[in-house]
């Protein structure tokens, strides 16, 4: 199976780009929401989490409220730390059981696991191809304040706290430009598509 890594920062379209993979049959991933299994209060990240930051990051459910733990992470370099060295491993042993199984499924397929944080914490280096999503700043900007209905202030501060699209792009062997229409994005994804095919392909042929 050909295991392809997808990241980008904060609002760039990842999501919209990972469903196109999946309509074209790549078995896909979405760390964010292995992430928020992880933190499930029946994990050991949730008791470590409660341990780090209190009951005050808890929503009225008894479950870790994004929301609230957001904006404490965001603010502060050093707990923004913290908190990735609790969730990482334990996101990466989970993403590592899904691979195993998509691959029994069909090894000859082709595996797509998305994670904003790929590249800054050096997870990247465990898939054969990564593809780097970005757009524009302004558009960065303008995306995430409608999608969290958040301030102008607020959507820099967590633009600004993540490595800069530019410096993504550097490590990627594929890159996705979301600036354009849904309609152009998608295209741009397929043309992908067929790369990763063909390197696919290749693969099989060696082994």
């Amino acid at each position: 199976m050909l295991k392809v890594g997808l990241t980008g920062s904060i609002a760039v379209g990842k999501s919209f780009v990972v469903g196109v993979f999946q309509d074209l049959g790549c078995a896909t991933f979405d760390a964010d929401k292995v992430a928020h299994t992880v933190m499930e209060p029946d994990r050991e990240a949730f008791d470590d989490i409660v341990r780090e930051f209190g009951r005050v990051v808890l929503g009225e459910d008894g479950s870790v409220d994004r929301s609230k733990l957001g904006p404490i992470v965001f603010a502060d370099p050093e707990k923004r730390r913290r908190l990735n060295a609790i969730v990482h491993p334990r996101v990466i042993t989970e993403q590592n059981r899904l691979l195993a199984e998509a691959e029994r499924a069909n090894p000859r397929g082709i595996a797509i696991v998305d994670a904003a944080l790929m590249i800054e914490s050096g997870g990247y280096k465990r898939f054969d191809k990564l593809i780097v999503v970005f757009c524009s700043r302004e558009t960065q900007i303008e995306r995430l304040m409608n999608r969290n209905n958040i301030t102008l202030e607020a959507a820099e501060l967590r633009v600004s706290a993540q490595m800069s699209s530019e410096e993504k792009r550097r490590y990627a062997d594929y890159e996705i430009d979301t600036s354009g229409t849904m309609e152009e994005t998608r295209k741009r994804v397929i043309v992908v598509y067929k790369l990763l095919v063909d390197v696919q392909k290749s693969l099989n042929q060696a082994s």
